[in-house]
C-alpha cells in the first residue's frame, strides 16, 4: 500500500484549484438548514384561517422554532434530499359578538414534529394548543385544527416539492446543465480529423445520459384513471357555481386562485400548484377541465368531468372522473394518484361541505 502523499496522481480524488468536480467523482453536498428555515418562515408565517366566519378570526403569526436537519446531496445531477425537522408556528385567534366587540383573545402554537424525506408523500403530523382552554379558547383551537391543519399540510407540501427540486441548489443545477449542454453541442458540431479522448469521453456520456434519460421517461409512461361519485345537501347550480367561482375557491381552499367562466378560459387553482383551461361547461350540468400539476413530468395533462345530477330537488350527486393522471411525478413518487384522490376528497368535496353546510 503506498504512503500517504504518494501513488499514481492518476488514481488520487483531490481538490482542485478551479474547484471541478471531476467525472462527478465523489457527493457534492448542501447544508439546508438555514434556507429551510427561511422557506417554512415565509410559507407558514401571516396566513388567515379564518376572517370572520362564526363571528372567529385565526391566523398564523410567525415561526417560533424549525429544529433538525436538512441537505441536499448532488452526484452525476441526481438529487438526492434530507430532512428532519421540527417547526413551531405560533398563532392567535379572537372570538367577536354579534356587534363586532371583542369576547376572547388566545396565543396559541401549532407543532409539526417531523417533517421527513422518508415521510415525503405523507401528510405530517399536527398537533394544536392554545393557552386559554376555556370554551371559547376551545372553540378558536378546534377552528384552527379543522380549517388551519389543510392549510399548513398544503405549505408544508410545497416545502416537500422545494427540497425535491434541489432546494437551494436548483438554480445551480439548472445553470450547469444549460452549461454543460451548450459543451456538448459545441463538441458535436466541430470536426476535425482525429477524435481525442476528451471529446470521445463526453460523447459517451451524452449517449448514457440519453439512454438514462430515455429509461425514466418508459417508466413514467403509466396513467391511470379516477372515479367517485359525491352526495350534497344542495342544488346542483349552487354546487356548480362554487367550483367555477374563484372567490368561493379561495374561500373554501384557503389559497389563491383564477378561474375562467368561459369555454378555452384559463385557471389555476392552489396557489398555481394546478393549472389548465375549461374545455366544456353546461351551467349545472358539466364541468370538463384540463388540469395539470406543476409536480408532474413536462408536457403531461389530465382530463377532469364533473356531472351534475339532481335525482331530487336539494340532493345533489356529483359523479367525477379524472383521467390520464400519471402514476409518477417528476421525482419519481409513485403516489400521484392516491394523492389525487384524497386531494379531490378531502380538500375539495369535504371542505365544501364544511364551508357551505352542504353535507349529507
Amino acid at each position: 500500500m503506498a504512503k500517504y502523499g504518494e501513488g499514481d496522481k492518476r488514481w488520487i480524488v483531490e481538490d482542485r484549484p478551479d474547484g471541478a468536480n471531476v467525472h462527478n467523482w465523489h457527493w457534492a453536498e448542501t447544508d439546508c438548514l438555514e434556507w429551510s428555515r427561511n422557506l417554512l418562515n415565509g410559507l407558514l408565517s401571516d396566513l388567515t384561517i379564518l376572517d370572520g366566519e362564526g363571528n372567529l378570526f385565526v391566523k398564523t403569526k410567525k415561526i417560533e422554532k424549525v429544529e433538525g436537519e436538512a441537505y441536499v446531496n448532488v452526484r452525476k445531477g441526481k438529487i438526492i434530499p434530507g430532512y428532519e425537522l421540527n417547526v413551531t408556528v405560533s398563532w392567535e385567534g379572537e372570538a367577536k359578538d354579534g356587534d363586532g366587540g371583542s369576547l376572547l383573545k388566545v396565543d396559541g402554537l401549532v407543532e409539526i414534529p417531523y417533517i421527513s424525506d422518508e415521510n415525503a408523500d405523507e401528510n405530517p403530523e399536527i398537533r394544536v394548543s392554545v393557552k386559554d382552554e376555556g370554551p371559547l379558547g376551545k372553540r378558536l383551537k378546534d377552528a384552527m385544527w379543522v380549517k388551519g391543519k389543510p392549510v399548513i399540510e398544503e405549505k408544508v407540501k410545497v416545502y416537500v416539492e422545494a427540497m425535491a427540486r434541489g432546494g437551494p441548489c436548483k438554480d445551480e443545477l439548472e445553470a450547469k446543465n444549460v452549461s454543460s449542454k451548450s459543451k456538448n453541442d459545441n463538441i458535436s458540431s466541430s470536426s476535425s480529423s482525429s477524435t481525442s479522448y476528451v471529446s470521445q469521453t463526453v460523447k459517451n456520456d451524452v449517449v448514457a445520459e440519453k439512454k438514462e434519460v430515455k429509461k425514466e421517461v418508459k417508466k413514467k409512461e403509466g396513467f391511470k384513471n379516477i372515479s367517485l361519485s359525491e352526495k350534497f345537501s344542495c342544488r346542483a347550480k349552487d354546487l356548480y357555481e362554487i367550483l367555477m367561482d374563484e372567490n368561493r375557491w379561495k374561500g373554501f381552499t384557503q389559497s389563491n386562485a383564477r378561474i375562467s367562466k368561459e369555454v378555452n378560459g384559463e385557471i389555476s387553482i392552489f396557489d398555481g400548484s394546478v393549472t389548465g383551461k375549461n374545455l366544456e361547461l353546461q351551467e349545472g350540468k358539466l364541468i370538463v377541465q384540463k388540469w395539470r400539476f406543476g409536480s408532474w413530468p413536462d408536457g403531461i395533462e389530465s382530463t377532469v368531468r364533473l356531472v351534475f345530477d339532481e335525482p331530487e330537488p336539494g340532493v345533489t350527486v356529483v359523479k367525477l372522473t379524472h383521467n390520464d393522471v400519471p402514476e409518477e411525478d417528476r421525482y419519481g413518487n409513485a403516489t400521484v394518484v392516491e394523492n389525487t384522490e384524497r386531494g379531490w376528497r378531502d380538500l375539495i368535496f369535504q371542505r365544501i361541505r364544511a364551508v357551505f353546510g352542504f353535507g349529507i
